[in-house]
This record gives structure tokens, sequence and C-alpha cells, in this order.
């Protein structure tokens, strides 16, 4: 049997060397201050998100604090 020739996949003329423009490992983690509250939701808003979060394999208590975030940006006046 014949091979197939994948030179298609090669890079064509004369190479070129590009910057490393990504950060190190360390710089790509940003913490945030975090401050921990307790809060009472209803029973329906608690479920809704552990649902959502179990389809989307994340933590419930996660997509809350995503969506405040973006509540807060959104809204937020400098």
């Amino acid at each position: 049997m014949k091979r197939k020739n994948s030179d298609w996949q090669m890079p064509k003329g004369r190479l070129k060397r590009v910057h490393d423009f990504l950060p190190p490992p360390h710089e790509l983690v940003m913490p945030e201050e975090t401050v921990k509250v307790t809060i009472s939701l209803n029973r329906s808003s608690v479920e809704f998100f552990k649902r959502q979060a179990e389809r989307c394999h994340t933590k419930y208590q996660k997509m809350i604090r995503q969506l405040l975030d973006r509540y807060v940006s959104q809204y937020q006046v400098n």
C-alpha cells in the first residue's frame, strides 16, 4: 500500500522565529480579593443554578459569583 504524502501540513518557504509574547504561568493567575458572605436565597433559585452547573460541569456557587460579578461590572460607575 502506498503511503500518502502529508506535505500540505508542512510550512512552505523560509521559516521565521516568532517572539514569545505569552506571559509566564505565574502571571496568568490573577488573584482577586474575595470576601466570604452568608446569603439566603430562594430554594428555586439555588435548584436552578445547581441544575445548570451540573449541565455545564461546574460548581453552582461559581456560577452565582460570576453572575454577580458581571452585574456589578455592567452597572459600576467609575
